[in-house]
């Protein structure tokens, strides 16, 4: 058995006390802590948003495990959506592909700045994800939304960034404008 099967195994099979996420890392299977009020505030505020606009036949979920298994990496976004029908054969602890994903955001966390800033931004756009919306409070030289799309060979190709307080348009299929000045 391969190393990501064991790794995948082990996360699977992980008794994670409630509110701490489990993801697989280059360093292993690592554990996360409860996210702080801020970050679940922005999370409620962007889900809100995307819900007034996702079509019906997608969900918008929280603490779902998204594997990438040519990276070898299996994180849990802050937020992502997905097709139905991508979650309905799932039992609760089997992950669901990184490329069924339409949207993955992640809202950085300031003890793990680096990973969603650098490796999630590289892993998902090995995927590829489409659309990968980073919520950054620790920004310097201030709080930042970024949008990456268009991955090409493991890479995204565009990107626009907005300060707090600015508005930022996320394309089709989800055609919304994103305001930040609650976050």
């Amino acid at each position: 058995m391969g190393n990501w099967e064991t790794r995948l195994r082990e996360w699977q099979n992980l008794d994670v006390p409630e509110g701490w996420r489990a993801e697989i890392t280059p360093a292993g299977v690592t554990l996360t802590p409860p996210v702080d009020n801020g970050h679940s505030r922005i999370a409620a505020s962007v889900h809100r948003t995307l819900v007034r606009s996702v079509p019906e036949d997608r969900a918008i979920l929280q603490k779902l495990g998204v594997s990438i298994r040519s990276a070898s990496r299996l994180y849990v976004p802050g937020l992502v959506v997905v097709p139905h029908h991508e979650l309905l054969p799932r039992p609760d602890n089997v992950p669901v592909p990184a490329e069924a994903a339409e949207l993955v955001v992640e809202i950085v966390s300031q003890g793990n700045a680096r990973t969603d800033r650098v490796e999630k931004r590289w892993a998902y756009a090995q995927a590829p994800v489409p659309l990968y919306l980073l919520i950054d409070r620790y920004a310097e030289p201030k709080p930042s939304v970024t949008l990456f799309s268009d991955p090409v060979d493991g890479h995204y190709r565009r990107s626009e960034q907005v300060s707090f307080g600015e508005e930022i348009r996320l394309p089709a299929p989800f055609d919304l404008v994103l305001a930040t000045a609650a976050f």
